[in-house]
């Protein structure tokens, strides 16, 4: 009788803050514990990702605490807020993706610098090429990957199916015209799966 007692409360201490009867966040109103179609197992793991991830945050930088918000859904983490420069919201993106079990990363995270029309114009023209390429190659699965381009270097985050997936990305990403560098960040699936033991 104890021990169930103790696991009750031990589910209950580990979804508080996780799931709340009308929490809100980033989705607006939250999700009732009620009818969240998440599993149990699911709804602890999204937990124990979301603290894992806000802690890792903390570390990286306190000030990210303050200005940066994440959410774990399913195993696909949501960020939002604002920081300083490019170079930190694509810290924050390669540490989502490095968190254990992550299924995707969605930035939503906005840039507090001064706006640069022409290198924007030429960093976009840069994605949207290898975006394309990427939909366009049926050996790619192209909703995998998340692309993020700064002063011609292109940041790709996200999951393959095989190496040689992985490896087609990369060069197709370095053979975008004026692309001054490539820096992957790309997940195998079969580094994804939760082994049993």
């Amino acid at each position: 009788m104890k021990i169930k007692l103790l696991i009750v409360i031990l589910i209950g201490l580990a979804l508080n803050g996780c799931v709340g009867v009308s929490s809100t966040g980033i989705f607006g109103t939250g999700v009732s514990l009620a009818i969240d179609p998440r599993s149990l197992g699911t709804q602890i793991d999204d937990s124990i990702m979301q603290k894992n991830l806000t802690a890792r945050i903390v570390l990286l930088d306190k000030n990210y605490f303050l200005n940066v918000k994440s959410k774990v859904l399913d195993g696909r983490i949501f960020l939002t807020g604002k920081v300083d420069d490019p170079e930190s919201k694509l810290k924050l993106t390669k540490l989502a993706w490095e968190t254990q079990g992550v299924r995707s990363v969605r930035n939503d995270i906005k840039i507090k610098e001064d706006f640069n029309f022409q290198q924007s114009a030429k960093d976009l023209l840069i994605t949207s090429q290898l975006r394309t390429t990427l939909i366009i190659d049926k050996n790619i699965k192209a909703t995998n990957y998340q692309i993020d381009t700064y002063k011609k270097k292109i940041y790709i985050y996200g999951i393959a199916f095989t190496d040689e997936e992985k490896n087609l990305v990369i060069e197709e990403a370095k053979n975008i015209p004026d692309v001054k560098n490539v820096v992957a960040s790309i997940i195998l699936v079969d580094d994804l799966r939760i082994k049993k033991n």
